[in-house]
């Protein structure tokens, strides 16, 4: 079974090819501008690349072609990528029946969550949550709607970014607001992420049962951190806690957007400022975070160029941030009880070695320890903690899109 996974934005689509026989990545490639007189296509084939196992190395990409095209929505964007796939010369398909679905790491559709087939009911739900996650629903739902009309033989399934979240107890679900909001308008703690999150819990339970330990109950912290973050408290592979609440906008501050704030400031601002709430709303989602702090930039790597060459703010924006992670990582081993894996993950979880230190900074009595030498050298999957530590601290590349392969390949197979 051959199943493509989607990332889309409003003028982009990007995408991953598995077979699902032995997970192997086929092929990976994108479009962007969507809707421009010419969109840029590429296309990767022949690239061995599984997800990570022990022992076990990638192996590289060997073929890349590019072109121009018009691709005037989403649902030619997914005609080229297929004509791409079937060309003879590099792509890695006789033909396009052979995909048998494509797979969404779609973000929110309130009580409707897990794997689902793409349908009218399930669109309406992620439209019912548009206003909490702007940025990611109205993309999805339009591109969705698009190809169910254009390309009806392929089957198209979402798997929600809530579905990993849903065991959550009771006392780490709810906000103390009025019951009928959580009734009547689903107010309450989502979390997101639910893709990386999972592919850490599986290669967590994976890697601690190779060093010979028996990995039921094991107590895994996931840092999730890149663009957007999230930490993530997990017990035997189920969530328990996680960082991100009602909206992609909260828990931890992020890259340019605000992350957890008091509510009653929102008021404060409007009147002394007269912006309306769409106004202030779009700020502190698009001019805050890392960005708001420093002024600078919401790019780790920017403020920590910044911060060497003495730029205040942007020194200020990396403390911020890191003790905003400590914070979120103290609930996560009280909830917990103490963790076997400390985990970090992301774009900047896997390459930061600066916020990776401060993060576990002068958490010995709380056994966390790192190598701080093992830490400077690792980018790829690694254990960075000292030989005394008593929770392991590893570094995990992520790989949500297989994932998202694995939900649709179960849900197909019923």
């Amino acid at each position: 079974m051959k199943i493509l996974v989607a990332n889309l934005g409003s003028t982009s689509f990007k995408y991953r090819l598995f077979d699902m026989a032995d997970e192997r990545q086929l092929a990976r490639g994108g479009i962007e501008r969507i809707g421009a007189s010419e969109s840029p296509c590429f296309v990767e084939t022949d690239g061995l690349e599984s997800p990570s196992h022990v022992g076990r190395a990638s192996q590289p990409v060997t073929k890349r072609h590019e072109l121009q095209a018009k691709v005037p929505d989403h649902a030619e964007a997914v005609r080229r990528c297929l004509a791409q796939l079937t060309d003879p010369e590099y792509g890695c398909l006789k033909d396009p029946s052979e995909v048998a679905a494509i797979g969404f790491k779609a973000v929110h559709g309130g009580r409707v969550s897990g794997v689902q087939r793409v349908t009218d009911d399930v669109l309406n739900a992620m439209e019912e949550m548009n206003l909490v996650a702007p940025a990611h629903n109205p993309p999805y739902i339009a591109a969705m709607r698009q190809l169910r009309e254009r390309l009806p033989e392929i089957p198209l399934v979402a798997a929600f970014e809530t579905g990993f979240h849903q065991t959550i107890p009771e006392h780490n679900r709810y906000y103390a607001i009025p019951w009928s909001w959580v009734e009547e308008h689903q107010v309450r703690r989502w979390g997101f992420h639910g893709a990386s999150h999972a592919y850490i819990a599986r290669r967590a339970a994976e890697l601690w049962q190779h060093e010979g330990r028996n990995p039921a109950g094991l107590r895994v912290v996931s840092c999730h951190l890149g663009g957007s973050s999230s930490l993530t408290a997990i017990r035997d592979g189920q969530s328990v806690a996680t960082s991100m609440g009602m909206s992609p906008q909260t828990g931890l501050l992020q890259n340019n957007r605000v992350g957890d704030f008091d509510p009653f400031a929102l008021t404060h601002v409007m009147e002394r400022t007269g912006l309306e709430l769409d106004e202030v709303l779009k700020q502190l989602s698009s001019q805050g975070g890392l960005l708001g702090l420093s002024g600078k930039s919401g790019d780790v790597r920017d403020l920590e160029e910044a911060a060497t060459a003495g730029d205040v703010r942007s020194k200020m924006a990396l403390e911020v941030f890191v003790a905003n992670i400590r914070q979120y990582l103290g609930w996560m081993l009280v909830e917990l009880g103490g963790a076997d894996m400390l985990v970090f993950t992301g774009g900047i979880g896997e390459n930061a070695v600066d916020i990776r230190a401060g993060v576990c900074a002068n958490l010995g009595e709380l056994g966390i320890e790192l190598d701080y030498e093992r830490n400077r050298a690792t980018r790829t999957e690694g254990d960075i903690s000292s030989a005394a530590s008593k929770t392991r601290v590893w570094v995990i590349p992520t790989n949500e899109e297989i994932v998202v392969a694995r939900h649709v390949q179960k849900l197909l197979q019923g």
